[in-house]
């Protein structure tokens, strides 16, 4: 069945905005909420056309646009396939797991590792400890639609909270730090970008060489005290940040 029936599409045609990039506008909406879901099939353009009121060459342009964009793919012998959305992660002291939820993404979390380690010089000066002192180390590989979307390791103080890897798997760090009484306040960032190594490809369902986002974070709660330092990897084909600029007066 094509999932598009069940979708409310509708154009306006008294609207300045092109017709296409209305319908495309519409599919991209029920992809980025999950009414579209990966792997899923859109119907034949002539009956999304004839159902729209629409020249086939105008559906085309939408679907094609999405293409673009990696929303959709064409297969051969298969059809037009929803691939996945992108999540545009706003720049603000939140989590990945609780953006993801309120995105409609199905978050989900493999825990690599959860020990305890001696702190390198990086990880002492950010969460202001002594240099080989220990700390727990948490690696996590953040899903989304079964699929991979981020790696993150994360280091926190010692005796700040017991954190199990079936809690980690459950639900985001951010909100077992809440659960435990820890304030966040704010936080120091930094986003980067490079190519994937081949271990990290391999981990996140890129090929070696693949452009990557990267971001530190140094969160401190209330108090001013640093409880977590943070250095995650995430897939630039599925993920990006927005934020919002003002102009200084």
């Amino acid at each position: 069945m094509d999932p598009t029936v069940s979708l409310q599409l509708s154009v306006d045609r008294s609207s300045p905005v092109p017709l296409y990039f209305q319908l495309s506008q519409q599919l991209e909406a029920a992809i980025e909420h999950g009414t579209l879901t990966p792997g899923s099939l859109l119907g034949n353009e002539i009956e999304l056309a004839g159902r729209l009121g629409l020249s086939r060459p105008t559906v085309r342009q939408a679907i094609q646009s999405l293409v673009d964009k990696g929303l959709l793919v064409r297969r051969r012998g298969v059809g037009t396939q929803v691939v996945h959305s992108q999540v545009k992660r706003p720049l603000e002291l939140s989590s990945l797991y609780d953006d993801l939820e309120a995105a409609g993404q199905r978050p989900a979390t493999q825990v690599l590792a959860n020990a305890f380690v001696p702190a390198s010089a990086e990880v002492a000066a950010s969460l202001g400890v002594g240099e080989g002192s220990e700390v727990h180390r948490v690696e996590r590989l953040r899903l989304a639609h079964g699929e991979p979307m981020a790696y993150l390791c994360n280091f926190l103080p010692t005796g700040l909270l017991d954190l199990q890897s079936g809690q980690l798997e459950a639900t985001g760090l951010y909100r077992l730090m809440r659960a435990a009484g820890i304030t966040l306040h704010s936080a120091r960032q930094t986003i980067g970008a490079r190519a994937a190594t081949a271990i990290e490809g391999e981990r996140l369902g890129e090929p070696e060489g693949a452009p990557l986002l990267t971001m530190q974070r140094t969160t401190f709660d209330d108090t001013g005290r640093a409880v977590e330092y943070g250095t995650h990897t995430y897939r630039a084909s599925r993920y990006s940040f927005e934020f919002q600029l003002l102009v200084r007066s």
